[in-house]
């Protein structure tokens, strides 16, 4: 029993993460009808610039403190990532306004690509450490319960609970504040939104910003597991089955895909893996994602779209 809990406690850490990567998709299709294929270029841009201001602030100031130096990092990543929302709301969205979706799309594409080349140039191409102090060593819980105890890694742990603060903190921000209502009139029909009165642009910049927001906690999490590098923008490619499983409009969604998705791969690999030889964490998502696909396209959160003819 202890080694199930064991995998099942790693997945559900593993899934939240997954969320959090997979909110920033949900929030910008819900206020724009764009899927954001840049989320993932988002994440890099958004470590990297954390990683690279931090290593200059501690090399120009001298300063000891590292909780210090990475909370201006983060201070300074962050503004970068706002300053970035704005130039996508005002030289790409605000210009392709009600195009289609496939020409909304390519954007996103470009926008991809930009970043990654953009990044590579101002911030280099090698790979870079972000240390937030997280704790590195696992522990032994529930001792005398289970022979052993139950192994939990402690950076997956306290990663976790900082994606389940922000979950539950955005979730909040959209339900009760008058800003996330706006937010959820203009996911609901941008033309009425603008007919009493909510401004699309602005609305644009705040949901960017939001997803870069969501972008930089994620990049640093992640980046301070696997190191800043280039092929930390592929961490976005899980999310993608997350959003497919939980819908694409849906907040919620993203929770609970990330958690399923998070568990199932992880006790598929240690339960069925061996049977076919392995491998099975790599693909396990995406064949999850395309079942959801041929039975509920929607996803199991998402609005069942219905055309009258």
């Amino acid at each position: 029993m202890g080694p199930f809990i064991e995998t099942l406690i790693g997945g559900l850490m593993t899934g939240m993460l997954y969320s959090l990567v997979a909110l920033g998709f949900v929030l910008i299709f819900k206020a724009s009808g764009v899927f954001n294929f840049a989320q993932g270029a988002m994440v890099l841009f958004a470590a990297l610039a954390m990683a690279r201001f931090a290593e200059w602030i501690a090399a120009f100031t001298g300063l000891d403190s590292k909780l210090l130096v990475n909370l201006i990092a983060f201070v300074l990543a962050m503004g970068v990532m706002v300053a970035l929302a704005w130039v996508v709301e005002r030289f790409v969205l605000g210009r392709l306004v009600n195009q289609e979706g496939v020409t909304l799309l390519m954007a996103t594409l470009g926008i991809t690509y930009f970043m990654d080349g953009f990044g590579q140039t101002v911030f280099g191409s090698d790979i870079y450490k972000i240390d937030i102090g997280l704790p590195k060593e696992p522990m032994f819980l529930f001792e005398s319960t289970f022979a052993g105890g139950l192994l939990v890694n402690q950076e997956e742990l306290s990663a976790a609970i900082i994606a389940a603060a922000l979950v539950a903190l955005l979730a909040a921000f959209f339900q009760y504040t008058g800003t996330g209502r706006a937010l959820r009139a203009v996911a609901d029909d941008h033309q009425a939104a603008q007919s009493i009165g909510i401004p699309l642009e602005r609305i644009w910049v705040i949901v960017w910003s939001v997803a870069g927001f969501v972008a930089l906690v994620a990049g640093i999490i992640w980046g301070s597991k696997l190191g800043v590098q280039f092929s930390l923008s592929q961490v976005a490619l899980k999310a993608l089955p997350v959003v497919i499983l939980g819908g694409l409009t849906s907040v919620p969604g993203a929770i609970a895909g990330g958690l399923i998705i998070g568990v199932g791969e992880k006790l598929s690999e240690v339960y069925i893996g061996p049977m076919f030889g392995g491998g099975i964490e790599i693909w396990f998502a995406y064949v999850l994602a395309l079942i959801f696909l041929l039975v509920r396209p929607q996803g199991l959160f998402g609005e069942k779209i219905i055309d009258r003819v």
